[in-house]
């Protein structure tokens, strides 16, 4: 069986360690978990790995955030990956910091990303893992904030998300999006 396992963020080292970028963070993990290396392909960094006979084609586009919809759609028509196998991985504010949040469908929730993928796909029913970065900003200071670094007590934290993050994307892979939201959501 194969995944698509999307990983939202924005490319250039201005970007790395901000929260508009974890979902590119908690690739990076993945990917380093199994010895893989990202490439640069069409439209994406892409590696592969393998969990419990499955193959997950990781994929951090190259587009910017606001145009993640061009580089997955056009990786799961290459890779001949139903939609129902795609896990979008996105910084959520409306969620505090650490707070997992696994859905099959729904809306794109303000969020560009997610908005520019459900208008390229034509649905929005495809899993996606919301990953809480908190809503410690100020009115209309929103971009500023997705686009901040990490403050020190969440670096101190952020290594443990990740890794949380990795378990839900195995969970995903092996006993579906319905049991493992059960598991994800609830922690």
């Amino acid at each position: 069986m194969k995944y698509l396992i999307a990983g939202l963020g924005n490319i250039g080292p201005e970007y790395e360690l901000t929260r508009h970028n974890i979902g590119f963070l908690a690739l990076d993990q993945l990917a380093a978990k199994s010895s893989s290396k990202f490439t640069i392909e069409r439209l994406a960094y892409l590696t592969e790995v393998k969990h419990k006979g499955r193959t997950l084609y990781l994929i951090k586009p190259t587009t910017y955030m606001n145009l993640s919809g061009k580089a997955i759609n056009y990786w799961l028509r290459e890779l001949k990956i139903p939609v129902e196998s795609l896990l979008v991985i996105t910084d959520d504010l409306a969620l505090p910091f650490g707070k997992l949040r696994m859905r099959p469908k729904g809306s794109n929730g303000g969020h560009n990303g997610l908005g520019n993928i459900q208008e390229t796909l034509t649905t929005d029913v495809y899993a996606r893992l919301r990953v809480g970065v908190g809503s410690d900003f100020a009115k209309g200071k929103q971009v500023d904030y997705v686009l901040s670094k990490f403050s020190t007590d969440e670096m101190k934290d952020l290594p443990l998300l990740l890794d949380r993050c990795i378990t839900a994307v195995e969970l995903f892979c092996t006993v579906g999006v319905d049991k493992a939201m059960n598991s994800v959501n609830t922690n």
